[in-house]
This record gives C-alpha cells, structure tokens and sequence, in this order.
C-alpha cells in the first residue's frame, strides 16, 4: 500500500499543471482540478499512513507482480477524476477508459469535440499518456529510492522480456531512463515549435509522441496541421521513440555507434523501409499526386502505426484492401523491446524467425546441434518458449476478445481491429466507428470496459496479470 499511496500521491502533483493552465485563461476548470488533487493527494496520504514502513526493505516477486498490477489499476481510477468531474458530462465509464487509455498509451479516444475542450483537460490527457510512456511503476521508482524497493523486481514485472544489466544499479538506471526520455520530449517539443506549431500543441504533441501514445488536441489529429515540417517531425519522434531507450543509455555512456551496432534497431529500420517503399510505390500507381507528398504521407502513418503511437494523418483506412492489410499487419509487430511501444516488438519476431530457421535445420540434418545465434550470441533455451509463450497469449486474448465484442454486437471489422488495437496499445483500429477518422464513443459501455481492461492486460503483457491468477503464487 505504501508503494501505490506515494504514487498516488505523485499522481495528485501532476494535476497541478493542468489547474495552472485552466486558471491562467481564467476556465472554471480550475477548480475541477484542484479538487480531483485534493481527492487523489488525501487517498495517497491515507495509503501512506496506514502502510507498514517496516516490510519495505525487501519486496518480493509475488509483491513485484501484486504492486505493478495494482499501481496501474489504481492510478487509471484516480486519473479518471478530472474527466468526471468536469463540466462535459464524461460518464464514469467514459472516464476511466479515457484515462486506461493516456496511462497505456494506447491513444484511443471516446472525446469529441477536442479543439473547443478546455485546455486543461487537454493537457491532462497528454500527461497521462507521457507517464503512461515509460510506465507508472518506472515513476514509482523514481520516487522511491529512499525505501531501497526492488527497483529491478518492479522494473521486470512490467515487461516480460529480459534486457542485459546496463548500469549496476536500479537507481542508475532510472535515472538514465529519465534522462533519455526527458531529452527526447524537451528535442521533440522544440522541433514541433520550430515547425510552426503554437506552444500549446508543441507541449501536448511532444509528450504525446515519445510516449507512443497519439492523443492529439484536435479531431483530426494531425491532419489538423498542415506544415509538412510538422508530419515529418512527428514521423521521427515516433521512429525514434520505437527504439530501445538501452541504445540511448549506451550512447550517453560512450557509445556512439550503438544505435546502428543493435540488431534489433537495424531489424525495424529494415522492416519501415520495407513497408513505406512497398506502400509508396502502390499508392502513387493509384493515387494523383507528387511523389512527395505521397511518401510523406506513407511513411507517416506507417511509424505511426508500427510504433503503436496511433496519431492520424488522412484516412489510409479509405486507401484499399492492400493498404488495410498492410496497416492490420503493422498493428501487430510494434517497435523495439525496451522502448516505448506495444505489440509483439522486434526482437520477439527475430526470435521466432531464428527458432524456426532452427528447426528446419534440424528437419534436414537431425542429428546434428543447431544453436540459434542472435547478435552473435547464442540464445537461451528459455528465450523462444518465452517469446512463444507471449505471442500465444496475445493471439488467445486477441481472438477471445473479438469474439467477446462481436457478441456484444459490433460488426466484425470493428471487433476484430478493436481487439487488435487494444490488446497492442496502437489505438485505431479500422473502419467507419474506430478507424483514424472516428473514434471509440459509439461503443456500449460493456465494450468499452473490455476495451480498457484490454490495454491494461497487453500494457503489463499478460502474464503480469494472469499470474496473479495462478493459486500457487499465493501459497506459503
């Protein structure tokens, strides 16, 4: 309890910038904010009186799993507050999912109306989505040192991929996350201003895009904009911000040439250029317009799509069967392990690629050793039953979900991309109702809960919730 009541009460100083902003304009809500500060502030402080400050020197796994899977249900509901409280008759389901979706910075939206919302609320969102970037339980460690948490134990709980100890320290790493992250929004902000976007939007679309997450404060998302300095700007971020925040750390410490010496970064580099060529030259066989304009706009929706940011430049739903099978296909792959993104991720697809490269090998010459090599390395026999072990749950829950929907009487392409978007935190899905032009407020509140508890499960993916499940996790 300890661990969520200080987060908590972090959760409480985040929306004090909002209330700055709404009270600067002079917008009644303010007061909305200062009051949901208030609430979630006295719920922390309450958290942290009655918390036992003597079992926090060492958590152990099961208090890993339990903490992770508890600080982001929690913090969706506290920041869930302002939505309720305002003076736009957001329902409490409503809320909560729009606050699921900022803190799993999946980028859905059940708002319309954006570009006439007060500011505040704007902000608030994007704020949820930067937190939700690098994760609510990275913040908490942050802002824990002093409790000497598992900082590691509570970092591994959130992904279930293993990264090699960069820094000898938890603490170290934090910092150096933060560190990287803060430099990237501060470099993408100044780069949207320099684009010729008003601060307001330089702010809310910066953290918004290195956080993957795609709320935008316009309807249309960025098609709203029409500086292609901007679009590019985006696409860059969105690129950068796909990739393994360890790259950044090891350039930070000396290493230059990290970013072009990882396999995984040379894997997405190889797989975008692939799908923006590919698509490009389609789309300029059937569209009339400049090549240019034709490949930024590509290469735009592809990153934002692969990157499982979500923003929306055009419609590319309207563009033909190949390009929505390309977009359906991009939904599942995702960016790099260790960044910012959702789906499978590249490092797990060049995994299975090695495993079953591996296998037939062993088909053609059985009885010799085939040992799958990775960046030279030879991988763990753990590594491929993990990475199966993830992709089959995504697909289990993937197909499960849809049908659930379809039972609850969508139609079939807003099922099965809707299941699709939220279980890989991309955001829209395809289609009339959630497609890049439309948005998740048509939806019955029944699907909008499983929407919402879709992002958490693929957010902490799965098996930091289902392992909660298992009874032998509780047993003495």
């Amino acid at each position: 309890m300890l661990v969520v009541g200080i987060m908590t009460i972090g959760l409480s100083l985040f929306m004090i910038p909002p209330m700055v902003t709404d009270l600067s304009i002079r917008h009644s809500d303010w007061q909305v904010f200062a009051l949901s500060a208030l609430i979630t502030g006295f719920f922390g402080t309450l958290l942290v009186l009655v918390s036992d400050w003597q079992g926090t020197d060492n958590i152990s796994r099961r208090d890993g799993f339990v903490i992770t899977a508890v600080s982001w249900i929690s913090m969706s509901f506290f920041g869930a507050i302002p939505f309720v409280l305002s003076g736009h008759r957001i329902s409490l389901v409503d809320a909560w999912f729009e606050s699921v979706s900022g803190l799993t910075a999946t980028g859905g939206t059940v708002l319309v109306g954006l570009d006439f919302m007060p500011p505040g609320l704007l902000l608030w969102r994007s704020i949820l989505c930067w937190l939700g970037g690098i994760g609510i339980v990275v913040m908490a460690i942050i802002m824990l040192p002093f409790l000497r948490v598992g900082g590691m134990q509570l970092f591994h709980t959130e992904s279930s991929d293993r990264s090699d100890k960069i820094v000898p320290r938890a603490g170290q790493l934090v910092r150096y996350i933060a560190t990287c992250y803060g430099v990237l929004t501060v470099a993408c902000l100044a780069a949207y201003a320099v684009s010729g976007l008003s601060l307001f939007d330089a702010v809310n679309h910066a953290m918004t895009t290195v956080a993957t997450g795609g709320f935008s404060t316009h309807d249309a998302s960025f098609g709203h904009f029409t500086q292609k300095s901007a679009i590019w700007t985006a696409t860059i971020f969105m690129f950068l911000s796909s990739l393994p925040i360890v790259v950044y750390i090891r350039m930070l410490r000396g290493g230059s040439l990290a970013i072009w010496q990882d396999v995984q970064v040379r894997g997405f580099m190889a797989l975008v250029a692939v799908f923006v060529a590919g698509l490009t030259l389609w789309r300029y066989e059937v569209r009339d317009a400049p090549l240019f304009d034709v490949f930024t706009e590509v290469s735009f929706n592809v990153v934002s799509i692969i990157s499982t940011t979500g923003f929306a430049y055009g419609d590319y739903a309207g563009w033909g069967p190949p390009a929505i099978g390309a977009f359906f296909v991009l939904t599942f792959i995702g960016g790099c392990t260790g960044s910012t993104t959702g789906g499978i991720k590249i490092f797990r697809i060049q995994i299975m690629w090695l495993t079953v490269k591996g296998y037939i090998a062993s088909l053609i010459s059985p009885h010799r050793v085939h040992k799958p090599l990775y960046d030279g390395r030879a991988i763990d026999d753990d590594v491929p039953i993990a990475v199966l072990a993830f992709v089959s749950m995504l697909f289990a829950s993937f197909m499960i979900v849809a049908m659930a929907l379809s039972a609850l009487g969508l139609d079939f392409q807003t099922s099965v991309t809707g299941a699709a978007t939220a279980l890989t935190n991309v955001g829209p899905g395809l289609g009339p109702v959630i497609g890049p032009t439309g948005t998740f407020a048509s939806l019955p509140d029944t699907a909008k809960v499983l929407l919402a508890a879709s992002m958490i499960l693929g957010r902490l993916e799965f098996f930091t919730i289902l392992v909660l499940l298992d009874p032998s996790l509780w047993r003495k």
